[in-house]
């Protein structure tokens, strides 16, 4: 026989068919529940709905005993990792063997513990490079610059060139010798023969001004006055700059300025210390970086004329590498062939240059080039000095 479920509020209950005997016989005695007076009316749909609820008294169920919960089985033990277990059963029983491997735990020293694991990517090789850096014992003796000059000798390369000479043109103003720094006194500007100045020393002069081409004016004017001024700061000749606060009598030399701390301003005013206002100012000119082409107004005919007349000269014009030593002459009677449309050849025209070496790719050597006459025409020479071998002379009767 089947077994029938009832459920009521929620809550099933399994009756078997032994229950429903012993409901049947204690039928007679258990009263049955009055009917409902409403009477079943035809469905007026096609579907029928009924609710699973008994018609059965509740009162009357039989109470099922309480299903008393098992005894919780004891926390199982697995054996130590370095042994095999085994789970032995009763024979009825299915009989199951675990055999567990034992975990190596590898050793790290405390160097090993701070760093993170390597990654070992599949299918590559990976070596381990060690250096090892010996220090000889004693004391390691640098090589000599002789030593160095014979080693790039033997291999041939480009030899380092002779140190610069140095620079013993002097301001005519500061008195300090060769070229300034960017942002100081800069660089030297030539006034006349064997006469320096340095562009801010003769810029920052009072009676000095810039033309829109960058021509200085009245320099010389400021040189002969400076002449008889004494710099407040180092208490020597040749102050130009002075301070521009009404009758004050303080004048400096643009480097002095700069170490007394005056304030300079871009309108090209100056205060002494004593009279510039405190802190900062708008106008403040702290930058004295000349990038712009600037050079000292002059007749330059004038100068080389009174330099070539002199029947002694002591100084030497240089282009470049090109020197100037004797500028020749030319007789009425040689102008029509000792010239060309762009220059002329006088006879005894003579000058040096210093170039690169035709037999050696890494020196230079000097080039004597002069003008000499030849059958009523101009003969160019060209005489090549160089130490260690004879004079090498080159003629030809064009320039080229």
């Amino acid at each position: 026989m089947k077994d029938i479920v009832f459920c009521s509020n929620n809550c099933f209950v399994l009756y078997s068919a032994a229950v429903q005997a012993k409901n049947s016989e204690n039928k007679e005695s258990v009263p049955s529940l009055p009917q409902s007076p409403m009477k079943e009316r035809p469905p007026k749909a096609f579907h029928q709905y009924s609710n699973n609820i008994s018609t059965l008294d509740v009162h009357c169920l039989p109470q099922l005993q309480e299903k008393v919960s098992p005894p919780t089985s004891p926390p199982i033990m697995f054996p130590p990792a370095f042994e095999a277990a085994k789970v032995e059963a009763k024979p009825d029983e299915l009989k199951v063997t675990v055999k567990l491997k034992p975990r190596l735990k590898a050793i790290h020293s405390s160097l090993d513990d701070c760093r993170p694991p390597s990654k070992k990517w599949k299918g590559m090789k990976w070596k381990k490079w060690s250096i090892q850096i010996v220090i000889p014992k004693g004391s390691f003796k640098p090589p000599c610059e002789e030593e160095i000059d014979e080693f790039l000798k033997k291999l041939g390369t480009t030899l380092k060139p002779d140190p610069v000479p140095k620079d013993y043109r002097k301001c005519c103003f500061c008195h300090e010798e060769g070229d300034g720094l960017t942002d100081g006194p800069a660089r030297l500007l030539n006034l006349d023969l064997d006469l320096w100045v340095h562009l801010n020393c003769a810029l920052w002069s009072t009676e000095v001004y810039e033309t829109q081409a960058g021509a200085l004016i009245n320099v010389e004017l400021a040189l002969r006055r400076g002449l008889q001024m004494k710099c407040m700061f180092c208490h020597k000749m040749g102050a130009t700059s002075g301070c521009h606060r009404l009758r004050c009598t303080n004048i400096y030399h643009f480097t002095c300025a700069i170490k007394a701390q005056c304030m300079f301003f871009k309108d090209k005013t100056m205060l002494c210390p004593m009279h510039k206002p405190k802190g900062t100012h708008e106008q403040e000119l702290s930058y004295f970086a000349v990038f712009r082409r600037v050079y000292v107004q002059r007749d330059e005919v004038r100068q080389i004329a009174s330099i070539v007349q002199r029947g002694e000269r002591d100084h030497t014009f240089r282009v470049g590498s090109l020197i100037f030593h004797a500028v020749g002459q030319l007789l009425p009677q040689q102008m029509q062939a000792f010239h060309s449309s762009k220059a002329l050849f006088p006879v005894g025209y003579e000058a040096s240059r210093l170039y690169w070496s035709m037999r050696y790719a890494n020196r230079r050597c000097r080039y004597l080039c002069s003008i000499e006459e030849k059958d009523g025409l101009p003969l160019f020479v060209i005489k090549v000095v160089e130490q260690g071998h004879e004079d090498l002379v080159l003629t030809d009767t064009t320039p080229k």
